[in-house]
């Protein structure tokens, strides 16, 4: 059973920095489409960050130039580096995988749930004005 670990969330002040990380068991992040969503209260959860197997990145426009997503193969972890926070970056984060999917796959949809069958606990992130 593929687990994911997400830890670094905290409260911070606008303006502030964060780094998320995603330690993966049963799971290879280094062949895997590894993806960051979060979650807002009282809204539908959303696309971040998406990496492929080969390191390819997007993101999502409200984050773009803001957050950063990368990963350690030898940790078998994934990171999400986040500064500039704002307020309406607050929300529950969630690390997500998907093995054996094909890169292009990956860069073009995995900014959406459905091809993630793998998914973390969260982590909250409060970013206050």
């Amino acid at each position: 059973q593929v687990q994911l670990m997400e830890s670094g969330g905290g409260s911070v002040q606008a303006g502030g920095s964060l780094r998320l990380s995603c330690d993966a068991s049963r799971i290879t992040v280094s062949s895997a489409c590894m993806a960051w969503f979060r979650q807002a209260p009282g809204k539908e959860r959303e696309g971040v960050a998406v990496i492929d197997r080969n390191g390819n990145v997007r993101y999502a426009d409200s984050v773009k130039g803001r957050f950063s997503i990368s990963k350690a193969n030898a940790a078998n972890t994934l990171y999400l580096q986040l500064i500039s926070l704002t307020p309406e970056d607050t929300a529950m984060y969630y690390c997500a995988a998907a093995a054996y999917t094909p890169r292009e796959l990956c860069r073009n949809r995995g900014l959406q749930q459905g091809i993630f069958a793998n998914w973390g606990q969260g982590s909250q992130v409060t970013v206050s004005s």
